[in-house]
């Protein structure tokens, strides 16, 4: 059976894709900080054109602007340190208490339903306290023992975090000779269409990263003051860092939802933080998904749930973390891939 130029054609590009993932899947745990890298450079690259619009060297405005990204991710990691500093104290010394209050409000429930349970709670503390109490010393000799362990992992992790600013430093510097010349590679009967796709991923791209970053600043602003309302101690860099980390959809939430949860359960020994924390987290939850995400973001290029859900855990699974931070955005490409191929199907003799 002979085949047509159109048919051979399109088995050799499906060929070339074919191949690209399995080399993409093959080489995820190198390719992602690259990928990451880029990333970074299309968000920085319209304020590094901004700067040179005001006469600012191109390397001087890519260094700035990607000293400000760094400084930024550091400063949300670093609102973890207060929290840490606060909390390991507290639970040294309110845990106890805590659950004592837990044990004797639950005992006579699971009596109820003729469950006969009995804590020692005297065991209980004293293991706790023994691990609580360790010195500086303890605590350092076990992270050099866990460093010791996955030290290959760590300096995997650290070598990464280096050569990502380096990529999209260089990637700023040649931003437009580089969009030359991959246009150039572009065949040129398949230029417009192909330049098309890459028109809409932009808007698309645009669309989300500056509406995630207005979403991330309003909600932060929003946890802040409802926890302060709420009087807790660690209100500031609780609901900040869980504001700056929904940019991780659900994972940065759920985590920001945790420490507050045990910030309130120990810092008020009683039903009011838990309810506190349900309270501001929900309204905020039902504001950022009813309003704020669909006006800053946009509805058309929000995603079902389950399939942000599948996204993370399939990026997750394949590329580890730089994977999860990279799946939203991937999956706003992979809709607009979704879509030209609807429109290609509905047109083809396939679907009439």
């Amino acid at each position: 059976m002979l085949l047509t130029p159109p048919v051979k054609n399109a088995l050799v590009w499906l060929g070339i894709g074919l191949v690209a993932l399995w080399l993409i899947w093959l080489l995820g745990s190198i390719l992602m900080p690259f990928l990451v890298g880029l990333t970074l450079a299309y968000v920085l690259h319209p304020l590094v054109e901004r700067m040179k619009r005001r006469h600012i060297p191109r390397a001087l405005g890519a260094a700035v602007a990607i000293t400000l990204a760094v400084g930024l991710f550091v400063g949300l990691f670093l609102l973890l340190v207060p929290v840490v500093t606060e909390i390991v104290p507290l639970i040294r010394e309110k845990f106890p208490l805590l659950l004592q209050t837990i044990i004797d409000w639950g005992t006579p429930l699971l009596a109820r339903f003729d469950i006969h349970v009995k804590f020692d709670t005297a065991s209980m503390q004293q293991t706790l306290a023994k691990y609580l109490s360790a010195h500086g010393e303890d605590w350092a000799g076990m992270l050099l023992r866990s460093a010791g362990t996955g030290g290959m992992s760590l300096l995997v992790l650290l070598g990464n975090l280096t050569l990502i600013p380096v990529v999209a430093f260089y990637l700023l510097l040649d931003w437009k000779p580089t969009l030359v010349r991959v246009r150039s590679l572009i065949p040129p009967k398949h230029r417009d269409a192909v330049l098309s796709f890459f028109h809409d991923c932009d808007v698309i791209l645009g669309q989300y990263l500056r509406g995630q970053l207005l979403v991330m600043l309003i909600l932060a602003f929003y946890y802040s003051a409802g926890l302060v309302i709420a009087g807790f101690n660690l209100a500031l860099p609780v609901g900040i860092f869980t504001g700056l980390a929904v940019f991780v959809p659900y994972v940065g939430f759920g985590l920001g939802l945790l420490l507050a949860l045990i910030a309130g359960a120990l810092q008020f020994l009683s039903w009011y933080g838990v309810i506190a924390v349900a309270v501001v987290y929900g309204i905020g939850q039902f504001i950022e998904s009813m309003y704020i995400t669909p006006k800053f973001v946009g509805e058309s290029i929000g995603l079902h749930p389950l399939l942000v859900i599948f996204i993370l855990l399939a990026f997750g699974t394949l590329f580890g973390f730089w994977g999860i931070l990279l799946a939203l955005p991937a999956g706003s490409v992979l809709l607009v891939v979704a879509r030209r191929l609807l429109a290609w199907y509905r047109q083809s003799a396939l679907f009439i």
